[in-house]
């Protein structure tokens, strides 16, 4: 099994011997009581899965670890046990519970999990965890209301749902009515008659939606080219819980169904202008992740080109706009298994994902999340930039049967003129540098090609998946070679010295990117055919004298026609 966010591998030379350290064992305990609870294996070497064959765990560890993590800890119950392989072979395993409140180790640090990293909360963020972890959870706590405010109706199609679902067991599904309300813990109580806010929030009438207060409201709004409100539809009587939510927002808004055509070589394809499971998607995401302890409106921003999707509230403490494709944390955890039982939603942290996924393939932007003050937004774009890349990724998944991470990485470089190895990580991911899992096989089987050394290789690809999808039908000069593009600098600088990057690329000709123009004149540079004056953005470009001579001696040569021009 891989780490992730709820498992990590340690080996036990981490707790044993002189090297032990007592101190990283604390802090991965608090990242896992801050997070979602989980499990340390201790006995496992980097790059396994199990431990070595052989190993034995001494008697006293497990007391030891135990009296430790105590000692050095607050607000953290762990759990060791030793654990033994098949082939003889032992373990520990470290359980460990998330935390009711905010854990911390003794010297007052506080950690997060976060995917499979450990991350430490500094500053305001300290209050923000402290605020989204109650000891008793919003869904949990008494709404004040009976069984007797339940919808019939309502109650009635949640059942048949979870009944007829197959993520749901079957000894969920042979349960009473009531014990599925307990099962999802919608009612509590000695007597099972009180409904908690997540019943009254999902099964409850609409007087018991309004009494909870901040029970969702959504408005779809939209706009004309110039900003000014056309149409507007609103659900705001709390008639509908959450799950109904999401089917009538799709049903009712008729933009949502909209359709365009493009052409395909002799045919012409019809795309839908929003793709419903992304918008689906969207919805769902924020009626599941809001926090419920703070009013306000789901506003839904339609304009031409595109669609905003506002929440209310931050993200998660732990997760952020540049970390979503991998980070994952659930902030109302009742809401979010009904949601994945009943099938509205994917496995955790699988959502966004999902939407890098389509968009890309679609040929459109990935969706832009941005986060304020106490909102949370993310737009999708509604035309398709470039519909030749939904023939490119049909034809290499049709042969290749591409993985999620291999479509998403693909998409994002069809859609560019290639990406070097640090644009590509900045576009997936704040903080991996490991493409392996993205790239995939896509250079393995030609795809891909690169050029380049190092975090400078620049990714791109072949020439051949793009002629046989007529994505290399944009000017040369947005894919020229390294030594033409070299060529057309020293051409440019030998008639205007001490020109800025910006001046040069636009003489050149703007369709080769300011980074690749930079690149070049680094290169340049290093090699001696260039030299600069100034810092920054005062930096200045000249020939280098003897570069110079040899440019100009070269020019005079062009006009007797000894040489040929240079074509780009």
């Amino acid at each position: 099994m891989l780490e992730g966010q709820q498992i990590d591998y340690k080996s036990l030379r981490l707790v044993l011997g002189k090297s032990a350290n007592f101190d990283e064992l604390a802090k991965d305990c608090v990242c896992f009581a801050n997070g979602v609870g989980g499990s340390i294996i201790l006995g496992v070497e980097d790059g396994q899965t199990k431990p070595p064959e052989g190993q034995l765990v001494p008697l006293q560890l497990i007391d030891q670890i135990r009296r430790r993590i105590a000692e050095l800890t607050v607000n953290v119950q762990a759990f060791p046990s030793v654990k033994k392989e098949p082939n003889g072979s032992e373990y520990v395993e470290l359980a460990i519970e998330r935390s009711t409140g905010v854990a911390s180790t003794v010297d007052g640090r506080y950690f997060i999990r976060i995917g499979d990293t450990c991350r430490p909360v500094v500053g305001d963020d300290v209050l923000r965890l402290a605020s989204d972890r109650p000891g008793n959870p919003w869904e949990a706590m008494d709404s004040k209301e009976t069984k007797d405010e339940l919808d019939s109706a309502k109650l009635a199609g949640f059942v048949h749902a979870i009944r007829a679902s197959d993520r749901v067991k079957s000894s969920v599904k042979e349960k009473s009515d009531v014990e599925i309300l307990i099962h999802y813990a919608l009612v509590q109580g000695q007597s099972q008659n009180q409904l908690t806010n997540l019943g009254a929030l999902l099964l409850g009438t609409t007087s018991a939606r309004r009494n909870l207060g901040t029970a969702p409201l959504v408005q779809v709004i939209k706009q004309d080219e110039r900003g000014q409100k056309i149409n507007k539809w609103v659900w705001d009587d709390y008639s509908l819980s959450p799950i109904e939510l999401v089917d009538a927002v799709w049903r009712e808004v008729p933009d949502f169904r909209e359709s365009y055509e493009f052409s395909e070589g002799l045919y012409r394809r019809n795309v839908p202008a929003y793709d419903e499971k992304v918008v689906r998607e969207l919805l769902v995401n924020a009626l599941v992740h809001r926090p419920y302890t703070q009013r306000g409106d789901i506003f839904l921003n339609l304009s031409p080109d595109r669609l905003e999707v506002v929440n209310p509230g931050r993200l998660p403490m732990g997760v952020t706009p540049k970390n979503m494709l991998h980070a994952s944390r659930r902030r109302n955890e009742g809401l979010a298994r009904v949601f994945h039982d009943i099938g509205l939603m994917e496995r955790e942290g699988s959502g966004f994902d999902l939407m890098y996924d389509i968009l890309l393939s679609q040929g459109r932007p990935a969706p832009l999340p941005e986060e304020g003050i106490d909102w949370f937004k993310v737009t999708i774009q509604r035309r398709i930039v470039k519909p030749e890349v939904i023939q490119l990724m049909a034809d290499v998944d049709s042969r290749l049967q591409l993985t999620q991470r291999e479509r998403i990485a693909l998409g994002f470089l069809a859609q560019s003129d290639g990406m070097t190895a640090r644009e590509l990580t900045t576009s997936l991911d704040e903080i991996s540098d490991d493409l392996g899992l993205w790239l995939g096989r896509l250079v393995q089987h030609g795809v891909l090609q690169t050029s380049g050394r190092t975090v400078g290789m620049r990714y791109f690809v072949a020439p051949t998946w793009l002629r046989g999808t007529q994505l290399d039908r944009r000017t040369t000069l947005s894919r020229i070679a390294p030594h033409r593009l070299r060529a057309l600098i020293t051409e440019d600088l030998a008639s205007y010295p001490l020109s800025a990057s910006s001046d040069i690329n636009r003489r050149i000709g703007m369709e080769i990117s300011a980074k690749t123009v930079k690149r070049c004149l680094d290169d340049l540079t290093e090699s001696g055919q260039v030299s600069f004056e100034g810092e920054r953005r005062w930096r200045r470009y000249r020939l280098t004298d003897a570069e110079y001579k040899g440019q100009n001696m070269g020019n005079d040569q062009k006009k007797n026609g000894q040489f040929g021009t240079i074509n780009s």
